[in-house]
């Protein structure tokens, strides 16, 4: 049975998620800081509901962004700190995947254009299908830029997810073609769903030493100068 534990803190949403086999655990808060506090409580709930230790477990899997640039490193340091103290490899996952997994997981969707307010006017956009195996697979190279520049499949039929659609919702339907019916504008990464596209992920061989593990930016400044 595979063991995995999942961590997110990329958004307002904190959450840690324990993959035992078919079974998960999750824990869940909604807060806007105090991330890095949060996570570890909710680690350490998880392991003993399950009666386990880290040490006990396969892998970490962690959303490795894109998203709040500190939210980002604090899932990203604490699977690393978890994982050195207990000799585990770690596992990255996109939150832009993440979100399309718990939309298909909550709702059935099977396309879904995700778009989340990377502000400075922009959005961290990418676009899932739902694969034979039920786990969100890219079908563009997930990017940063302006709402006027995403780029949306020809075939399928797309649904729009995630709060880049609430903070850019005229432009992005305008150059998506999407019916405001069509948008889950507050859609959100959750820890579960990291588990299970890192277990299978896991399962492929994609595997980080500690020391390998980094945040997925798409752009490396947070403000715009001058």
């Amino acid at each position: 049975m595979r063991r995995l534990l999942a961590l997110e803190t990329s958004s307002d949403a904190c959450s840690a998620a324990l993959l035992l086999g078919e079974r998960i655990l999750q824990r869940l808060e909604m807060a806007p800081r105090g991330h890095g506090e949060r996570i570890l409580g909710m680690m350490d709930a998880l392991l003993r509901e399950a009666d386990l230790a880290l040490a006990d477990l396969d892998a970490i899997a962690f959303g490795r962004g894109p998203g709040s640039f500190t939210g980002v490193r604090i899932a990203v340091a604490v699977a690393q700190g978890s994982a050195f103290g207990a000799g585990l490899p770690l596992v990255g996952v996109s939150t832009l995947a993440g979100i399309a997994q718990g939309e298909w997981r909550r709702h059935g969707r099977t396309h879904g254009l995700v778009a989340l307010d990377a502000r400075m006017d922009e959005v961290y956009w990418g676009c899932f299908t739902i694969d034979d195996q039920g786990l969100a697979s890219p079908v563009c190279a997930e990017r940063v830029c302006a709402p006027e520049q995403v780029a949306r499949p020809h075939e399928g039929s797309w649904w729009g997810m995630g709060s880049g659609w609430a903070a850019y919702r005229d432009a992005l339907i305008e150059h998506t073609g999407l019916a405001p019916e069509q948008l889950t504008a507050d859609a959100i990464c959750e820890a579960r769903d990291i588990a299970v596209l890192g277990a299978a992920a896991f399962a492929r061989g994609e595997r980080l030493s500690p020391e390998r593990a980094t945040p997925s930016y798409l752009r490396d400044q947070v403000t715009r100068v001058g």
